[in-house]
C-alpha cells in the first residue's frame, strides 16, 4: 500500500474539478488562503475555523535535549510552534468511519 500526501497541488487539482475553476487561479486561491491563515497568526497567534478545528501559537521554552545517536547533549532554543486541535465535528467523522 502506497501513502499518498494530501499536497498544495491536490488542492488545487480538486478545486479546478469541482468548482470549475482554471488551474491558475485555483492556485492562487490556495496560496492566498495560507497565506492568510500564517499572517493572522502571527498577528493574532489565534485561529478557529468554524467545524474544522483551531490553530493557536505555543512558546517553547528553552530545553537541553540529546542526539539519540551519538548521545550528545546540546541546547535546543525556545521557539514557537504551531499546534491544530481539530473540532469535534472532525472527531466525530473520523471515529465513524
Amino acid at each position: 500500500m502506497v501513502k499518498k500526501n494530501f499536497t498544495r497541488k491536490s488542492i488545487v487539482k480538486k478545486i479546478h474539478q469541482n468548482i470549475g475553476f482554471s488551474k491558475n487561479f485555483s492556485s492562487k486561491i490556495v496560496d492566498n488562503f495560507f497565506e492568510n491563515i500564517v499572517l493572522e497568526l502571527i498577528h493574532s497567534e489565534k485561529i478557529k475555523i468554524s467545524s474544522f478545528g483551531t490553530f493557536k501559537v505555543i512558546n517553547k521554552k528553552e530545553r537541553i535535549g540529546r542526539n539519540p545517536k551519538t548521545k550528545v547533549e546540546t541546547k535546543i532554543k525556545s521557539r514557537k510552534v504551531v499546534k491544530f486541535t481539530p473540532s469535534l465535528l472532525i472527531k466525530r467523522k473520523l471515529n465513524n468511519l
